[in-house]
């Protein structure tokens, strides 16, 4: 039974990887996909391991380096590339992070019926591999806070400093359009299937 639900995983996984090779999210992006869900077994066996990107090493190296980041220009570009992997700063709107969605609530059953899971996980290294990230991280966000810090002292334009108010309200206002718009995309692609 265990081997039929693995082997149906993995053959999931093969069909969804053209997909995943499309898709680009923050390492910090906690809601599983379908694709998150099918490698479930293959994460915890540690055959499929999460890339740390190159930028959460080097803050892990450097993390309070101001090298080479003494134009404004440059902070905002290490800022930028900071944010485009670690997702949204606590300075914008905090994201809807806790909720429990279908792909949480499916890569938590997928992973039930792995018998010993927690061990399996320990002896192949997963759990090792996780506290990495985890650890890589938490450097990226000390080093962007740090930048932040740097570039607002420099009155460096966002986003190398703190969000402002009216900042906020453009990054919601966008946020929202975006929302419009892939609403407005879902119920034309709904209507073509109708016809």
């Amino acid at each position: 039974m265990i081997r039929h639900a693995l082997l149906a995983t993995g053959m999931a996984f093969l069909f969804a990887a053209p997909v995943m090779a499309s898709q680009v999210k923050p390492i910090t992006q906690e809601d599983p996909d379908v694709v998150d869900v099918a490698k479930t077994p293959v994460t915890d066996l540690n055959i499929d391991k999460k890339e740390i990107p190159a930028i959460l090493l080097q803050a892990q190296a450097r993390p309070y380096s101001l090298t080479g980041l003494g134009r404004c220009s440059a902070l905002v570009s290490e800022v930028s590339a900071l944010d485009d992997v670690l997702g949204p700063d606590l300075d914008l709107p905090e994201e809807e992070r806790a909720r429990i969605s279908a792909g949480r609530v499916a890569k938590t059953v997928v992973g039930s019926f792995i018998p010993f899971r927690g061990l399996i996980r320990e002896v192949s290294g997963a759990n090792d591999h996780d506290r990495k990230v985890r650890a890589a991280i938490q450097a990226g966000l000390a080093r962007r806070g740090f930048l932040k810090g740097a570039g607002q002292a420099k009155g460096c334009a966002y986003p190398a400093r703190p969000a402002s108010r009216k900042e906020v309200s453009e990054y919601m206002a966008e946020r929202q359009a975006e929302e419009d718009a892939k609403s407005s995309e879902d119920k034309s692609a709904q209507e073509a299937t109708k016809d």
